[in-house]
């Protein structure tokens, strides 16, 4: 019978120890030290029993604050199925993607199948003294292979138990991002009256529903300081994607507004969305909120008299001529340099941006700043963002 273990961080193995007989391991290196590195959670410990994006980035979330993450793989699959989600130009021959580093930074890793009696008792043991499970079991899989909250709360009460799933406790439905992207309204709301539907570039709604859980998990573990009792936490991909529809959903519950595609621009809001193009070839967009946000536009562009016309003196009228607002706009702004004119709109307040890619936007140093690396197995260095950029101060009482 095989047999799981977890390896000292400093140890390294073949990529081949994966697939072969007898122990399971992989290795695990020490991350590089980052000052702004929290280590408010460094006694706890957690089990990852989720795959793809949601629940790994929880596990992540928790790996970042200094938990001890141990995530649990399907050696029958070799691995979590991201693994070979890879780009065109990505390494064929690596274990890993670049998509599967993106949520599953200095975490340790073990193969098991779930379904094996022995490898199902090497979990309940790693489950005695841990503090947290994260699953995202299909319906009534985690009751199946014994890993749902009632089994694991037989081995340790105060366990707190966090799930996700795609369309609630009870429905066997399989969820994946851009499915939940169409059913909550989101896809219809985005892209342009001429493209039609529009799935957003990043999967959306697995991040918003590990965000729910992360605040779920919190409470639970709070309440446990108070009461020692564990909890079960749930979250599902559709509950998040409906909370998150926040002002679009008012509109349709008070004034019966249905949503319809306007591509970057704001129902209730003018010029907001609006996008330019500047004298050397970028582009920018608007995000005037106010009346007075707008007269300092109108100032920079040179052309203060724009303000005190009718069809734009208020915001009411500015949604309503929109259109009309955008082609007078557009010469004024084609005059300016984009990194001048954004220059000046940030000294006189007025909230614009600059339209990048993915190389301008990890250019800026601040976004430097939010890189992780973790050298792999392999001796390639893994990179993702930072999901946790909150900051904490904690201030000595004199």
């Amino acid at each position: 019978m095989q047999t799981l273990e977890l390896l000292n961080p400093s140890h390294s193995v073949p990529h081949s120890s994966m697939n072969g007989m007898g122990t399971i391991c992989f290795s695990i290196f020490a991350p590089k030290f980052y000052p702004y590195m929290y280590n408010h959670l460094q006694n706890l410990k957690v089990i990852e029993l989720a795959s793809v994006l949601a629940g790994p980035s929880v596990g992540q979330f928790f790996a970042e604050l200094g938990a001890k993450v141990i995530k649990v793989e399907n050696k029958k699959t070799k691995g979590d199925v991201t693994r070979q989600w890879k780009l065109a130009n990505e390494p064929k021959d690596a274990d890993y993607s670049a998509y599967y580093c993106s949520v599953n930074w200095n975490k340790e890793v073990i193969f098991a199948d779930l379904s094996d009696p022995q490898d199902q008792k090497h979990i309940y043991e790693l489950s005695k003294d841990a503090d947290i499970i994260i699953a995202n079991f299909k319906t009534g899989a985690d009751v199946k292979l014994k890993m749902d909250y009632e089994t694991f709360r037989q081995i340790k009460p105060s366990i707190i138990y966090g799930k996700i799933t795609g369309f609630g406790d009870t429905s066997k439905r399989v969820a994946f991002d851009v499915v939940l992207q169409a059913e909550t309204g989101f896809m219809y709301m985005n892209g342009t009256p001429q493209s039609g539907p529009v799935k957003m570039p990043v999967a959306l709604m697995d991040l918003l529903a590990a965000h729910q859980l992360k605040e779920g998990i919190l409470v639970a573990l709070l309440n446990r300081t108070k009461t020692g009792e564990g909890a079960m936490v749930s979250a599902s991909l559709f509950d998040a994607a409906i909370a998150s529809l926040a002002n679009q959903a008012s509109n349709y519950l008070m004034a019966n507004h249905v949503p319809q595609p306007m591509g970057t621009l704001h129902p209730n809001i003018a010029p907001y969305g609006e996008m330019f193009a500047t004298k050397d070839h970028k582009q920018i967009v608007l995000a005037i909120g106010n009346d007075k946000q707008f007269v300092a536009m109108c100032q920079v562009l040179g052309n203060s008299e724009l303000s005190q016309d009718e069809r734009f003196v208020n915001n009411l009228a500015r949604v309503a001529n929109r259109q009309i607002l955008a082609e007078v706009l557009a010469p004024l702004i084609q005059n300016f340099e984009r990194d001048d004119l954004l220059g000046k709109f940030v000294q006189n307040f007025v909230p614009a941006g600059a339209i990048r890619n993915m190389q301008e936007v990890f250019e800026l140093p601040r976004s430097q700043e939010l890189i992780l690396t973790e050298q792999k197995a392999d001796n390639r260095t893994a990179k993702c963002v930072r999901t946790c950029v909150f900051e904490i101060t904690q201030y000595k009482q004199s």
